[in-house]
């Protein structure tokens, strides 16, 4: 299928689990994909193995507002932006009442607040080209509640907010503002989570178990989901949250 042909994505954190497989989905769909990332080396061969004539790569930190404006230079380069996909996150997890001020600060600063500055920036440009589509990636935990796991609830939860009330103000300029959240995925992060435990099978077993399909998700289904909220195929879909959790939150 060719549903991007002739669109130009930037997509954050794109260069390892979920965010990667969007990249790779998004190039396969015809899009021009800008890459923005911390690590040049992944960066630079994940450009190289798809084509610098499809796939350009922006060290940057999405934490410094200055990244954005690099990340909409580089899509000029194809024409201009057409999608935003907001990927770029960090995981925390911790004990609430043990946890440091400084850290919640910093969840937010990368979860929210770098999402923040990529989402204003890259939303002006395309209310100044007639319209495009943007893509938050929150969680299953933007929605429940999970121990140890509140401040990172606590930071999706304020950008699935975000996608709702920015899906309503932006509609008059053709700008859709929509979610996707994923559940268990096996990304490189989770297999080292997993490898992690005194008994690595039986602790995926059970994590498999508390899921309604018996099973985690792929970075490829996740990009999926993606990819339709990207096409003009949901032209009519703003304000969503799409859930790829295999059930868990409607569990």
């Amino acid at each position: 299928m060719n549903r991007l042909e002739g669109k130009t994505a930037i997509v954050t954190g794109g260069t390892m689990g979920i965010g990667e497989a969007i990249v790779r989905r998004f190039a396969d769909e015809g899009a021009h994909v800008v890459v923005v990332a911390r690590s040049r080396e992944r960066g630079e061969r994940l450009a190289a193995e798809l084509g610098q004539d499809r796939v350009r790569f922006v060290a940057a930190d999405v934490t410094e507002p200055a990244s954005a404006d690099a990340a909409v230079e580089a899509a000029e380069a194809f024409g201009g932006v057409d999608v935003l996909v907001n990927n770029a996150a960090i995981d925390f997890t911790s004990d609430l009442l043990q946890t440091d001020g400084d850290d919640v600060r910093r969840v937010f600063e990368t979860n929210f607040f770098g999402t923040f500055w990529m989402f204003t920036r890259v939303a002006r440009e395309l209310r100044r080209r007639g319209g495009g589509s943007i893509i938050n990636i929150t969680s299953r935990l933007a929605s429940i509640g999970v121990s140890t796991m509140v401040v990172y609830s606590a930071s999706k939860g304020a950008l699935l907010a975000m996608t709702r009330g920015a899906a309503v103000e932006l509609a008059p300029y053709g700008v859709r503002v929509n979610a996707v959240a994923p559940g268990l995925t096996a990304t490189p992060l989770y297999d080292a989570w997993v490898g992690e435990q005194d008994d690595p099978e039986a602790f995926a077993a059970n994590v498999a178990a508390t899921i309604p399909q018996g099973r985690v998700g792929t970075p490829e289904e996740v990009a999926a989901a993606v990819a339709y909220l990207a096409a003009d195929e949901s032209a009519h879909v703003t304000g969503a949250s799409i859930p790829v959790d295999g059930g868990y939150t409607a569990a």
